[in-house]
């Protein structure tokens, strides 16, 4: 009794030329709708890392106010987080290695504007975003910490 043959045993594997054109073109589409969507996202992701940042400098803040019994004023700034303050009124119980390492640019590179007593609560905290132009709407628009959820 003599066994089968396999028809399969003397072929190569391997695509054809048609199925590689077939997954490029496919590809190709892909991109074409995917690519145009995601160049927007670098804008959003740093109005995002703003939004991060500024509450992280809230907490920065809240912790100066609990220590001390008032928040930095706008003249000692945030740096008053970073270093103890030597103008204005001074903090009764400043830890020794302050209250951050250093005061963050926002991802455009400019500085954040603190503000204290605020217009909108015991302090205002801003970027005023790409354009870092105060006002300005899309991505130019500033984000402030009281309109943060």
């Amino acid at each position: 009794m003599a066994l089968k043959k396999n028809p399969w045993e003397n072929t190569t594997a391997g695509f054809t030329l048609i199925e590689i054109l077939v997954v490029v073109t496919i590809l190709g589409i892909l991109a074409g709708l995917v690519i145009p969507r995601l160049l927007d996202r670098p804008d959003e992701a740093r109005q995002t890392q703003t939004q991060v940042q500024i509450k992280q400098l809230e907490e920065a803040l809240a912790l100066f106010k609990l220590d001390n019994g008032f928040f930095p004023s706008t003249e000692q700034g945030l740096e008053a987080l970073v270093t103890e303050p030597t103008t204005g009124k001074k903090p009764k119980r400043y830890p020794t290695n302050g209250y951050i390492k250093k005061v963050p640019k926002d991802p455009w590179g400019g500085n954040f504007v603190y503000v204290s007593p605020g217009e909108h609560g015991s302090y205002d905290l801003s970027s005023y975003g790409k354009d870092e132009a105060e006002g300005g709407s899309g991505n130019d628009a500033d984000i402030n910490n009281w309109e943060i959820d």
